[in-house]
């Protein structure tokens, strides 16, 4: 069996060693998407630092399964060298917690518990004897506890939520989001950036995915041996994503696939779905919950338009999955994926750069205003749009005056001064008309840039529109091959 390589995950080890390290009692909630690596980050934690504690990840079983299994498990850290017998099992959770006291006031003492919330599905009343006891003695004990678990509104209801009974118990919290951009290409060393900007439209940052691709091959046979086929392990993927938090998939699936075609707001979703545009929101809201769905509005007015709302998938894999698989069962059944490949092929250029390279492009942004790569500090970076106008990048910081506008291109060809110059009309509706704004252009592109692009950026200032109250602060064009070294530059 080949190792998969683990990479990234830097800040989120320091946080748990310091949380380790730490003199005191000491609970940490992981929580995030299924698939995103949370097993596998704390795993190589563990591996990497040989600390004392107990490990056990949890199943959908029975409450007495669950005692019994985690009893063991506390048994064999205790009486290393002899096994705890099958049978073996504490009373309730009441004595494990007494005997983890107990445990942890000899030495500093390790219990991670991956997957709680399978435990809180059997055992409801698990999170408020977790918290008398918490309260009651383990909150003075040498102990580091670690609950983990991806049903994102369960965690939120337990720990989050001002009413839940762990709620203000927690020392840290930590959202494991997925990797960036930046890390595939220590992943994926021999594939170009081009190759991973695919990947990473098909598949995010989620780790579990990009376990499943092949690097020995080229793009096009993984995702014929891997993803258009009946076989695939990611066949059902969309369905078990959803079973968490709904039991009947029909609608959603509907609202999905309606999101996955380009229909964005409440009645064009509801046009394909037949689901009223009132009844919709319920709906949304669950898949927001969940963190597959969100509503955007523009970040900024354009000309004083009206800041309309639209929806959006934001998981990487279900948006590929609800634009170029679902409803092509019946093809992929029977091993004829060749429609659905000239489908792929015909609209994924046009798919990467409304999708991943814009976004990709955003974080660029905030990582290089961070770093002083720009002149100019945005709060936050996000999109904008009106009725036939719109700017992949807007980055605002209402404070400071500051603005960056940028363009993203994910096309053969080069961009052209038409793009920059466009980017400067566009400005006009962006830019409030008082107050000594400064703006910064940026153009992004996968295939670089026409020499008279490149040089009417070097002499930008002297575009500056007349009659505006705002002046240009400069302009940087960045292609594809600066994005993919600077992201992997300033991944951890």
């Amino acid at each position: 069996m080949i190792l998969k390589p683990f990479v990234g995950r830097q800040k989120e080890l320091e946080t748990i060693q310091h949380l380790w390290d730490e003199p005191a009692a000491r609970m940490m909630v992981l929580y995030g998407r299924r698939r995103v690596g949370k097993s596998r980050l704390l795993k190589h934690w563990i591996q990497e630092t040989g600390q004392h504690l107990v490990y056990w990840q949890a199943e959908p079983d029975t409450q007495e399964a669950h005692l019994r299994e985690f009893s063991q498990a506390l048994f064999n850290l205790a009486s290393p060298g002899f096994p705890a017998p099958a049978d073996f099992t504490y009373a309730n959770w009441e004595q494990v917690f007494a005997q983890i006291g107990m445990m942890a006031q000899r030495e500093r003492l390790g219990v991670i518990v991956d997957e709680f919330t399978f435990l809180i599905a059997s055992d409801p009343s698990i999170p408020g004897k977790l918290q008398r006891a918490w309260d009651q003695s383990l909150d003075n004990a040498n102990l580091f506890l670690c609950l983990s678990g991806s049903h994102l509104g369960m965690m939120q209801r337990e720990f989050l939520s001002d009413r839940a009974p762990l709620f203000g118990r927690a020392s840290a919290k930590l959202h494991l989001m997925p990797l960036s951009f930046g890390l595939t290409g220590r992943y994926f060393p021999d594939y170009s950036a081009e190759d991973r900007m695919t990947l990473y439209t098909l598949f995010g940052g989620v780790p579990f995915y990009w376990e499943q691709i092949d690097p020995a091959l080229s793009i096009d046979e993984n995702l014929r041996r891997k993803v258009f086929t009946p076989s695939s392990l990611l066949d059902a993927e969309a369905q078990l994503l959803l079973s968490d938090y709904v039991k009947e998939l029909k609608n959603y699936v509907g609202i999905l696939k309606a999101i996955g075609q380009g229909n964005n707001t409440l009645n064009d979703i509801s046009k394909p779905t037949g689901i009223p545009a009132t009844q919709l929101p319920a709906y949304l809201n669950v898949l927001s919950d969940a963190g597959y769905v969100a509503r955007f509005e523009p970040i900024i007015s354009l000309a004083r338009s009206t800041r309309v709302g639209r929806y959006y998938i934001t998981d990487p894999f279900l948006r590929f999955y609800f634009r170029f698989i679902a409803g092509r069962a019946s093809q992929l059944s029977l091993f004829e994926p060749d429609q659905a490949l000239a489908e792929y092929h015909r609209h994924m250029p046009d798919f990467i750069g409304t999708h991943t390279w814009e976004e990709v492009c955003r974080e660029w942004v905030l990582r290089a205003s961070n770093r002083g790569v720009l002149p100019l500090y945005p709060d936050d970076v996000q999109s904008a749009w009106a009725k036939d106008v719109n700017i992949d990048v807007v980055g605002v910081n209402y404070m400071r005056r500051h603005m960056i506008l940028g363009e993203c291109k994910w096309t053969k060809d080069p961009m052209d001064v038409g793009a920059i110059k466009g980017l400067i009309e566009k400005a006009k509706l962006a830019v409030p008309d008082k107050d000594n704004w400064q703006v910064y252009f940026l153009g992004f592109s996968k295939s670089g840039f026409t020499h008279e692009a490149e040089k009417f950026a070097k002499q930008i200032v002297k575009a500056q529109p007349a009659g505006f109250q705002w002046r240009i602060a400069g302009c940087l064009l960045v292609d594809l091959d600066r994005l993919d070294q600077d992201l992997a530059d300033w991944a951890s």
